[in-house]
């Protein structure tokens, strides 16, 4: 039987072993003088000791390329180190963290958006016989209910996008005609045509009603229209331009004056705020409606001369309220991007043909144009690069009105080839649908107004 003292001697023995053991097998377990044989490259270091130090003695090719390929080759290669004996053992293998499984439903990167198929030829044609090949007039619009008018000499045709039928609205006598424009109030019902007498009516397309002839305003044709609410303003050969309440009995309220020559250019800002207006005199004109004065002609905001040749092509972009593009006649041939804020020209691109009209797409940073001679062609251009996307030609002679459907898709354009065709130039409908942003809700539109 052992006493206290040999049981003491036998635990002290027992863990000084385990003691050993523990550190045996630990990393600590190194010498400072001898290398760790399970760490080291024992074939790395025989090339080393043998070939590398003969390629230093019988040099082949010194050059500095050659030294930057075999440094870059010796880093992929892992062959850039320069110990030979490992006195630590081999770092431990990198436990990643979190599975990669976990990032494979996660993308990476932003999803490449797929390139648009943009149509060469027109994707319906239909006969216009007896359309007024004159570049001043506006003979062509499409209204917020998809209904299409088109003036043909005395006579003012609808088409129907949705069924395909084609009515006429109504016929003016040689004496009044032939029409010189037509536009759609922003209701899709009610539509105004200028004529060649100076007179401008206003029609129901519902009833084929006419409800009220304007005159007074202009002492010859009425060439450009645009709505703006219950204002319609008008342009004539005459240069004035017109502020015309529908509403009201005595319906004249503003007149702007600043052309020299015939307006045939008018478009009011998306915001209603702003005017533009372009004349056979080579002006631009920007317009504000809080300047405008009842008892005598407004002022302008801006006054541009940098066109050389009629400004009928005006266009407001979409998503800049301020930018506005213009297209000069045939001695011109540019288009003009302006900030009407400050009236700043920002850019100025020659087509090389003369420029009958401009529309953006509202879906996407393009502008369309349509041309004269030589090509007759419309253009696709991507802003603010303006590279060209595509060019669409069929028509035979220059193509002189363009109007976009609601869905701000399709083109309709008309020609002196007395041709309207149709271009799916700005995408499908469903495709638009989606890229287009949703606008903003009016705040406390759940509250009833109080008028």
């Amino acid at each position: 039987m052992m006493d206290a003292g040999s049981v003491s001697a036998a635990k002290s023995r027992k863990a000084l072993k385990e003691q050993y053991l523990n550190r045996k097998n630990s990393r600590e377990n190194l010498d400072r003088f001898i290398p760790n044989r399970s760490a080291m490259d024992f074939e790395y270091a025989h090339y080393m000791l043998t070939q590398a130090k003969k390629g230093k003695e019988n040099p082949v090719d010194c050059s500095p390329a050659s030294v930057a390929y075999r440094k870059r080759l010796a880093e992929g290669c892992n062959m850039n180190r320069t110990r030979i004996l490992a006195f630590k053992n081999k770092p431990p293998t990198l436990i990643e963290p979190i599975p990669s499984d976990l990032f494979s439903s996660v993308p990476q990167s932003k999803p490449v958006k797929a390139r648009r198929c943009i149509p060469q030829t027109s994707e319906r044609t239909l006969d216009a016989p007896e359309l007024v090949d004159d570049f001043y007039l506006n003979l062509l619009d499409w209204g917020s209910s998809n209904v299409l008018a088109i003036a043909l000499a005395n006579t003012v045709y609808l088409w129907d996008a949705t069924d395909g039928r084609t009515s006429e609205l109504m016929t003016v006598d040689d004496e009044s005609g032939p029409v010189t424009s037509v536009k759609w109030a922003p209701d899709g019902r009610h539509i105004s045509v200028g004529l060649n007498s100076s007179d401008v009516q206003l029609w129901d397309s519902a009833t084929n009603r006419l409800l009220r002839t304007l005159r007074g305003g202009h002492q010859s044709r009425v060439g450009a229209m645009d709505w703006n609410n219950h204002i319609l303003t008008t342009g004539g050969m005459d240069g004035q331009i017109v502020n015309n309440d529908v509403r009201v009995r005595e319906h004249i309220v503003e007149t702007y004056s600043g052309h020299h020559q015939e307006v045939c250019g008018l478009k009011w800002s998306g915001s209603g705020q702003q005017l533009a207006s372009g004349g056979n005199d080579n002006l631009l004109h920007i317009w504000d409606r809080s300047m405008a004065s009842v008892n005598a002609s407004t002022q302008y905001l801006h006054r541009m001369e940098e066109h050389t040749a009629a400004v009928k092509a005006l266009a407001w972009c979409p998503f800049q309220a301020n930018l506005l593009a213009s297209g000069g006649g045939g001695g011109d041939k540019r288009i003009m991007f302006w900030n009407t804020h400050t009236g700043a020209c920002l850019n100025s691109v020659d087509t090389g043909s003369q420029v009958c009209a401009l529309l953006w797409n509202k879906n996407e940073r393009e502008l369309l144009s349509s041309h004269g001679f030589s090509q007759n062609q419309l253009i696709l251009w991507k802003y603010p690069s303006m590279v060209k996307m595509a060019e669409l030609t069929g028509h035979t002679s220059r193509v002189l009105y363009m109007t976009q459907s609601p869905d701000g898709c399709t083109v309709a354009s008309a020609a002196g080839d007395e041709q309207l065709r149709f271009w799916n130039v700005f995408g499908n409908p469903e495709v638009a649908a989606k890229a287009a942003p949703k606008a903003a809700p009016e705040p406390f539109a759940h509250v009833s107004r109080i008028r």
